[in-house]
């Protein structure tokens, strides 16, 4: 859902997460975090001009909760002063620290806020465990109550391959070109990825969903890639954006901390300007591939033009 706010609105949200990103004095204040907040103005705030960092407000947590009545607005707010604080790729306790005040005064006390808390407080596993059993929660649509979280991401191994369902999507390699179908095979033969139903392939519920949304955004399989897919999947698919994908990938793939070997890990992928551009992108998308409903086989043959023009998803380029 695209964000809704109007000037000041948005200059009070930018202008906390600049204290945020200032919180250990303004000489630390990276050219990352600059560029994150002209983005974020820009692309999710959806406002014309150009933004003048030096007279932005800076707004306490009271004063912040004061500007924004809405409740819809305070509790993306807090998605953003969240992303602000690991923009420089460091988990920073002051940052963390301002995030989680700013955080209560707008009333927003979710998961992730609990997982931030944890990991500055020492506790990065406890944070990256719940973020996984927050993940599937997305995923499947119904409370993860399991301990092995790999079992379900992985579940064709030994004798559990399905050759059934592996030849079918291999069979996808027939399709016409610009297909789909096509554009999925081509992606598994490219990065020599398994297909669902083979003994190494990942679990199609969560595959197929996430290596279309690959597809159709555009967006590759680099860590930086992975990022961006995930933050436009968080958008598009509103169950757990933050604790099931926004701060999983930001950990992964910018902080380099491994959550699993599903996901593995890289330092540094964290593009400030496509990072808020694929947030915007995916809260424009009016087709969610993760949703129950959604019916991969039966948009297999349709052109990705086709099915980009009618789920709405802005060009990559802009």
């Amino acid at each position: 859902m695209l964000i809704q706010a109007t000037a000041s609105e948005a200059r009070a949200i930018i202008g906390a997460m600049a204290s945020v990103a200032a919180i250990n004095g303004a000489e630390r204040v990276t050219a990352a975090d600059r560029a994150s907040l002209v983005a974020a103005h820009h692309y999710l705030l959806r406002q014309s001009g150009p933004l003048d960092l030096a007279a932005l407000p800076s707004l306490t947590p009271r004063q912040l909760a004061a500007a924004l009545p809405d409740r819809a607005l305070a509790a993306e707010a807090a998605h953003m002063l969240t992303v602000m604080a690991f923009v420089d790729g460091s988990l920073d306790k002051a940052k963390i620290s301002a995030v989680l005040d700013y955080a209560a005064a707008l009333g927003v006390d979710e998961p992730y806020i609990q997982e931030i808390s944890e990991a500055a407080h020492g506790h990065v596993q406890a944070a990256l465990v719940d973020m996984t059993r927050r993940n599937l929660e997305s995923i499947t649509g119904k409370p993860w109550l399991q301990d092995d979280a790999m079992g379900w991401f992985l579940p064709y191994r030994g004798n559990q391959a399905d050759p059934a369902l592996a030849a079918r999507y291999r069979a996808l390699g027939s399709m016409p070109a610009g297909t789909l179908g096509r554009a999925y095979w081509e992606q598994y033969q490219r990065n020599g990825y398994a297909f669902p139903g083979e003994p190494t392939g990942l679990n199609e519920a969560f595959a197929t969903p996430h290596d279309c949304a690959h597809v159709l955004s555009e967006y590759d399989t680099s860590p930086r890639g992975e990022l961006l897919v995930s933050t436009f999947t968080a958008a598009m698919h509103p169950s757990r954006p933050m604790e099931g994908h926004i701060l999983p990938v930001i950990f992964s793939w910018h902080l380099g901390i491994k959550i699993n070997d599903v996901a593995g890990s890289a330092v540094g992928a964290l593009d400030p300007r496509e990072f808020w551009h694929a947030w915007a992108r995916g809260a424009a998308v009016t087709e969610d591939l993760f949703a129950p409903g959604w019916d991969f086989w039966g948009c297999v043959g349709e052109s990705l033009a086709a099915l980009r023009q009618r789920y709405r998803i802005p060009p990559l380029a802009e």
